[in-house]
Parts: C-alpha cells; sequence; structure tokens
C-alpha cells in the first residue's frame, strides 16, 4: 500500500493529555474535594474544544476522582473515611500478592533503583515531592510481578489516595516513618525474602491506613462533617 505507517500506539490523545493534566492536578491537590470541571473553561486553558474535556473527564470518573452531578456537572469527588478504609484493605491483598510475585525476579539493577529512590524519598525537604517518590518506590519494586493488570488497578486505587496521602506525609510524622518502613520492605527485598517483603508491605499499608484514618477524622470534627451509611 502506498501509505506511511505512523505508530499511533505512542501518540497521546488531546483527550489523554487533559485528563493527565486534571489527574495530576486532583492528586497533588491543586483541584480540591467538591471543584467543579467546568468544560469550557478547561477547554479555553487546553486551547481545544469541548470533547477532549468530556473524553477527560469520563476517565477520571472512571476512576473515582470526580462525579458528574445532574444540573451541576462534574466535581471532585472526596474521600470517606469508610471508603479510604476499603481502599486500604483491598491494597493489603494486591499490594502483597504482587510484592510475593515481584521478588524471585528482582535483579541487583532493580534493587539498586528502588534504593536511589528511596535515598531521595529520605533527604528531599520538599514536601511536593515525597508523593511522587514513594509511588516511584513502590512502582519500581512491583515492575518485577510481571502482573500488569494487578499493576494497572493498584495504580487506580493509589490515584483514589494520593492526594489524602500528601497531606499525611506532610501535616504528621508520616515522612520518616514511611522511611523506615520503605527501608525495611527494600531489605526484605535485597535477601530475596518474599513473604517478609509482603508482610512488611502489609504493615507499612495499615501504618498509613491508620495516620490517614486519624486525618480524615480530624477533619471532620473541625467541619462538623458527619459521614452517611
Amino acid at each position: 500500500m502506498a501509505l506511511k505507517g505512523v505508530d499511533v500506539s505512542k501518540m497521546v490523545s488531546a483527550g489523554g493529555l487533559v485528563f493527565e493534566a486534571l489527574r495530576r492536578a486532583i492528586i497533588e491537590g491543586e483541584l480540591k474535594d467538591g471543584d467543579p470541571l467546568r468544560q469550557d473553561e478547561i477547554a479555553k486553558l487546553f486551547h481545544t474544544s469541548r470533547i477532549p474535556v468530556r473524553e477527560a473527564i469520563t476517565m477520571l470518573e472512571q476512576q473515582g476522582l470526580v462525579k458528574n452531578h445532574r444540573f451541576k456537572g462534574a466535581v471532585v469527588v472526596g474521600l470517606s473515611i469508610a471508603e479510604a478504609c476499603e481502599i486500604f484493605d483491598f491494597r493489603c491483598v494486591v499490594d502483597a500478592h504482587v510484592i510475593r510475585a515481584a521478588v524471585p525476579h528482582m535483579t541487583p539493577a532493580l534493587i539498586a533503583e528502588a534504593r536511589a529512590i528511596c535515598d531521595s524519598f529520605a533527604s528531599s525537604t520538599d514536601p511536593m515531592r515525597w508523593g511522587d517518590l514513594n509511588r516511584a518506590f513502590h512502582i519500581t519494586l512491583y515492575q518485577a510481578s510481571n502482573l500488569p493488570f494487578h499493576l494497572a488497578t493498584l495504580s487506580n486505587a493509589m490515584d483514589r489516595l494520593d492526594r489524602y496521602l500528601r497531606a499525611q506525609l506532610l501535616l504528621t510524622d508520616g515522612h520518616a516513618r514511611s522511611n523506615a518502613e520503605h527501608l525495611g520492605i527494600l531489605e526484605a527485598c535485597a535477601r530475596g525474602d518474599a513473604d517478609a517483603a509482603a508482610d512488611l508491605t502489609v504493615a507499612h499499608i495499615r501504618s498509613a491506613q491508620h495516620a490517614l484514618q486519624q486525618h480524615l477524622a480530624k477533619i471532620q470534627a473541625k467541619f462538623g462533617i458527619v459521614e452517611t451509611a
């Protein structure tokens, strides 16, 4: 055929670009719980039509980051303590399975990469980087599992919790505690102890859950928020 092929798999659509920008703004807290996503304003900001914006909002809704309300449009979704606990319970099961599967396949190069990220997390004084480095540490170790569906599902769960965990790391002793827990997980991986790595990962998740529950409870008490069943 007299056609020049193009690898469309390496191209990002306008909707994908808008999605990634909005997703990051939500995760980093630039867009807060309850903030509206006005399609006209977003389209103007990205110099595009409303079609890619609608696509992006649909993807965000699928990940549980926004919700469409009749007459009100899309707004950023808050996270209740009950929802957070459910996600943490889910992660305890899936993260443990993934890292247990990953440890036998971890190479010295991968361990070195994770250690470098761990060192960067420990030495960073920029709270805005802590969330990214925390996530990068876990994802780097999990890559060796060769479980792409599990990793994609975990990524969505992390998106749901990420902005709250960033606040928790900043407003509590979460940074120092997470660093110590990361080191323990890393050492278990380095010596090839998959069961210990899984157990320490679960303990790490539960530790973050407890701190975040306390953080969310304080916010609810401050503003008189009562969760409904």
